[in-house]
């Protein structure tokens, strides 16, 4: 009797899962979601790699500003470069010269990408000095504009006091200055500290929580139960992008009103930017995936993480532009999917442009995603 009754229950089971209908997919994937979103919010982990820590380096850097390791100077195709002026810019470790159209330049000086655009031209008045130096800087990039000026007039001075006697100066500084919008540290900083949280919680936060539920056979279990594997996947996926959206809320809002944080448009780039977010999480969650499906144990999975999340967080803008580094280092540089998600926040979030005209990084961004879970869905394992 007990076995015939053991007989009906699993046939009745199999029957529920043949329907499909009766056991409903999207609530179970919901209370999956629901259940790790509490876990994510009570580790001290997720907390402290999403929220606090970034948060802090906001703070220090909001309060402090911030100087730029080197400065990037435009110079005017026009320009002379065989002066004694030039060769003493040229050699300064701190100043990168940048050599474009004149038109790209001076949009690129707009909105604080260089910091300066010099034009050296031969005076052809015998009487006054031989070269005229014109330094052109915007209110985008007030500290680096200073900074380029100031070399510049040190330049000047050297040159002038070559001559002994002088008969007239060597050359004479003509600044000029364009009128845009301030470029400040915190324009710089935020966007980069929101990468490192998206990263560290898709890397680290998809590879503890899935290596962790099928070590202890919570996967498993899963499996007793007429929840689909896709649904699984997507619970999981749908808790992290909701505690990502919380995180990235309050650090773009605390950014905004407590350190003038630029939005441009207003509201409409604060959603773009969680947009992006959402990209970004996704493709850095297919890095989790297979960090907890390659890993052998658990002490392993920090090793891996950081071998995947240091070098980005270090190089790929998150304090710093990432032109500062050697070209030898450069196409390491620009190959890390966090320097395109870090160089789109910067763009829609103080240059206002469109979500159309960063898809070149989000092309980039794609490229990643479909390399990293084409790899995931080889190495991942479910027991």
């Amino acid at each position: 009797m007990a076995i015939s009754n053991i007989k009906d229950q699993r046939s009745k089971i199999q029957n529920r899962r043949s329907e499909g209908r009766e056991y409903n997919q999207l609530r179970a994937m919901l209370a999956v979601t629901r259940a790790s979103l509490r876990s994510i919010m009570r580790s001290p982990s997720a907390v402290v790699f999403s929220i606090a820590f970034p948060l802090i380096f906001i703070v220090v850097f909001g309060f402090i500003g911030g100087n730029n390791i080197s400065v990037r100077v435009g110079v005017h195709p026009q320009s002379d470069t065989t002066n004694e002026i030039f060769t003493m810019m040229k050699v300064r470790p701190e100043v990168k010269l940048i050599r474009e159209p004149e038109a790209a330049m001076k949009e690129e000086l707009l909105r604080g990408k260089i910091s300066a655009i010099i034009r050296i031209e031969k005076n052809l008045d015998t009487s006054k000095p031989e070269y005229l130096v014109h330094v052109q800087t915007s209110n985008a990039s007030r500290e680096g504009g200073a900074v380029v000026s100031m070399l510049m007039g040190h330049a000047v001075d050297k040159a002038n006091l070559a001559k002994n006697p002088p008969p007239k100066p060597e050359a004479e500084l003509r600044p000029e200055h364009l009128e845009g919008r301030a470029f400040t540290s915190i324009d710089f900083i935020l966007p980069g500290m929101l990468g490192f949280s998206l990263l560290s919680t898709g890397v680290f936060g998809t590879a503890f929580v899935f290596y962790n539920l099928r070590s202890t056979l919570v996967l498993k279990r899963f499996f007793a139960t007429p929840i689909r594997r896709p649904f699984i996947v997507l619970g999981e996926a749908l808790s992290r992008v909701t505690f990502a959206t919380i995180t990235s809320s309050i650090i773009i809002i605390l950014g905004h009103f407590a350190f003038g944080f630029t939005l441009i448009n207003g509201v409409t780039t604060f959603l773009l930017m969680l947009l992006l977010a959402f990209i970004g999480l996704f493709v850095f969650m297919g890095f989790g995936f297979i960090v907890s499906g390659v890993a052998p144990n658990e002490s392993v999975i920090p090793v891996l993480a950081n071998i995947i999340t240091l070098p980005q967080f270090l190089m790929a803008g998150t304090f710093f532009p990432a032109d500062v580094f050697p070209s030898w280092l450069q196409p390491v540089v620009k190959v890390m999917p966090l320097t395109y998600l870090n160089e789109a926040m910067r763009k829609i979030a103080f240059e206002g442009v469109s979500f159309f005209e960063v898809w070149q990084d989000l092309l980039v961004l794609g490229l990643w995603g479909a390399v990293v879970y084409f790899i995931a869905t080889r190495v991942f394992r479910w027991e």
